[in-house]
């Protein structure tokens, strides 16, 4: 079974950046973790365009799961990307 690729980009001070980070580490996802305020130059230039062509808007957080994209900190679409059953 492959695994699935997720990448979290983030601002260091962004509440709901923090938020998806803490559920993305409680459901034990391994992730890619960008924080993007901390960037410089031109690494900070590239990242930003990676951003913009999954999020066009450039709002944070932008997570990429496989081919999902989810712009914000929504915890049912995250689950539901990640094959996370919700407990009701």
């Amino acid at each position: 079974m492959a695994k699935d690729k997720t990448t979290l980009y983030a601002l260091s001070t962004c509440s709901h950046c923090k938020s998806t980070k803490r559920l993305l580490s409680e459901c034990n996802v391994e992730y890619e973790y960008i924080e993007v305020d901390d960037l410089e130059g031109e690494e900070r230039k590239a990242i930003l365009a990676d951003i913009r062509e999954l999020n066009p808007r450039c709002s944070f957080p932008t997570i990429k799961i496989n081919e999902i994209v989810i712009v914000g900190y929504k915890e049912k679409q995250i689950k539901e990307a990640l094959g996370i059953k919700n407990e009701s």
